[in-house]
Order: structure tokens, then sequence, then C-alpha cells
């Protein structure tokens, strides 16, 4: 049985839109109003954000608040890297996705010569740079400070020198350059994403299964397919930002997109992936109930967390 620890960050300075903070908050409400007492049972540990900068000009247009994310990833690395060492599982409950830039460095400096496989399942690919950008947010950059990449093949901006540095610092963070080979991320549900993203997924030949190919395959045939392809890794993390669901059930999440997962396909997804012994931590992402109605999104978000911890507790 594996030991859980919840690590709670509700930073939205990456996103475009407000609101994500209140996603953790929504969840526990979930909790309550399914009478559940989950958050009682694990120990948790809340990072400190930095969304006072919110209120603050932006001093980096093509990397806005980059100055609080590179904070945020120090912490929640060193959270992430701590909780390992002490032999815990993490479940990470985020606000927005930059931070798991923070999380993938806090699993590689816990264990520096693990091979780290990524599940990305989010209708976006979270691969573009200052220097691709259309909208400036962090909160699209966090894989492709993982990869440590620029995308300079596609770059659309000049970057101040400040900015350059604070993004080159950014990838550099647990002196580990890059944490995750291209080749060992999976993309689930991806749909919408920018052609300079496009770029670099064909360029590595990163692997994406869309929401047809796991409704046509099944949960089961997509999670053993995606568990082979990534066989050399030696560690799985999961990142399920709630925008891969369908903008049906999806409406309380910043940037909601068609076509996407029925919860149950999302839920089947990650409990089956799971049960494998590879996984090594697991993250929920981009709550916002400021967008929603009936607080659904965090429900669904709670049932999904529920269930993917009670078979982390059984095996």
């Amino acid at each position: 049985m594996k030991n859980i620890k919840l690590i709670e960050v509700p930073s939205e300075i990456g996103a475009g839109t407000r609101g994500a903070s209140l996603g953790i908050e929504a969840i526990k409400i979930a909790a309550l109003d399914f009478m559940s007492s989950f958050f009682i049972h694990f120990p948790s540990e809340k990072i400190e954000t930095e969304n006072h900068l919110l209120y603050e000009p932006i001093h980096s247009p093509y990397a806005k608040r980059i100055t609080g994310v590179t904070n945020i990833y120090e912490r929640m690395s060193k959270a992430v890297c701590e909780t390992i060492k002490s032999n815990f599982f993490p479940i990470i409950l985020s606000g927005d996705h930059s931070s798991a830039g923070g999380t993938i460095a806090g699993l590689k400096m816990a264990k520096p010569k693990s091979k780290l496989g990524v599940i990305w399942i989010d209708a976006h690919a979270d691969l573009h740079t200052p220097y691709t950008t259309p909208s400036g947010n962090m909160h699209g950059m966090p894989l492709s400070t993982s990869i440590g990449e620029d995308n300079e093949d596609c770059a659309v901006h000049e970057l101040d020198e400040k900015t350059k540095k604070a993004w080159d610092n950014l990838k550099r963070i647990g002196k580990i350059h890059p944490k995750v080979l291209p080749e060992d991320i999976v993309f689930i549900s991806l749909r919408d994403y920018e052609k300079e993203e496009r770029h670099l997924i064909e360029k590595y030949g990163m692997k994406v299964i869309t929401t047809k190919e796991v409704r046509s395959k099944g949960p089961e045939n997509i999670v053993r397919s995606v568990i082979r392809y990534l066989a050399d890794c030696t560690d799985i993390y999961i990142s399920f930002d709630v925008d891969s669901l369908d903008s049906s059930i999806s409406k309380g999440t910043g940037t909601p997109v068609g076509n996407g997962l029925r919860e149950r396909e999302a839920e089947d997804l990650i409990s089956k992936f799971m049960q494998n012994r590879k996984i090594c931590c697991f993250e929920i992402t981009e709550v916002n109930p400021t967008l929603d109605k009936e607080n659904l999104m965090a429900e669904i978000a709670f049932n999904i967390l529920q269930r993917s911890v009670n078979i982390l507790m059984m095996n």
C-alpha cells in the first residue's frame, strides 16, 4: 500500500483567465457535498503562491509573471522531491498548469537517474515558449521547460535579455536539463494547439492519442499501448488537465474545447493507468469554479481523484 501525500498549489499566475486558484477549495467542497472524508485522511502540504503578482504590471509580455512562476517551480520541485524521498506518493492539486514544470523538476531531483515518462491528458500541448507564445501565458509552456526547448525554428518574438535569462533559468531548475525526452511524452485527447507546437510534435515524433482513438479502442487498450510505448521509462507521471474533458461538461475551466473525453472515459483511463507500478505522481489541474455552474467540474475532478487514490491504496 502506498503512502499518499497531497501537495496543493493554488497558483493561477500562469493562466489567462482568473479563478483557477479557487479550484482546490472547490474540489474540497465537492468532497464535502459527497460526504467524503477524503481530505482528512492524507497529510497535505500547501505551496505558498505568488498570486499577488496578478495586481502588478506585467514586465515580460512573452512570459507573463515569469519571476513568480520561477518561485513556484522552486517550491514545487523541493516539495515533490522531499515527498518522494520520504517514500510518499505525491498527488498534486494545482490551480493552473504552469506549475507542472516544477513537479517534473522535483521528480527528477528525487531520482536523477530515472528515465521519466509523461502522460499529458490535456486538450492543449503546452509546448509553447516565450519565442512562440500567442498569449504570453506560462501555463502554455511547462512541457517546453521540461524538454529544454526554445523552438527558435518557429520564433515570432524577440526576447529582451531579462526575459531570456529568466527563461533559461526556468529550464534549468533542479540543475537537470532536459528533464524529459520529447519521445517519452504521450498526449491524450490533444486537440487544440498551434502550428509552432505541431512543429515540435512532428520534429520529435511525440505520441498523440486522440479522443476518437480512446473511444474506438477503449481505455483499456489505450492504457496497454501507452505503457508499452513507455516501456523504457522507469517512472511515469500523469498530468490531468480537466480541459481534456469535452466542453459540454468542462465549463469550469479557463480554456474549454469541444470534442473531448467523457467523464467516464477519463475516469477509466486514469484509474487503469494508476494500476501500473511505474506511476510515480498524479496531478489534477485547471479547475476554475468561477466559470462553472453547480461546481460540476470540481465534482468530476473529485470523483477521478478518489477513484485513482483508491486504486493506489489497493495496489
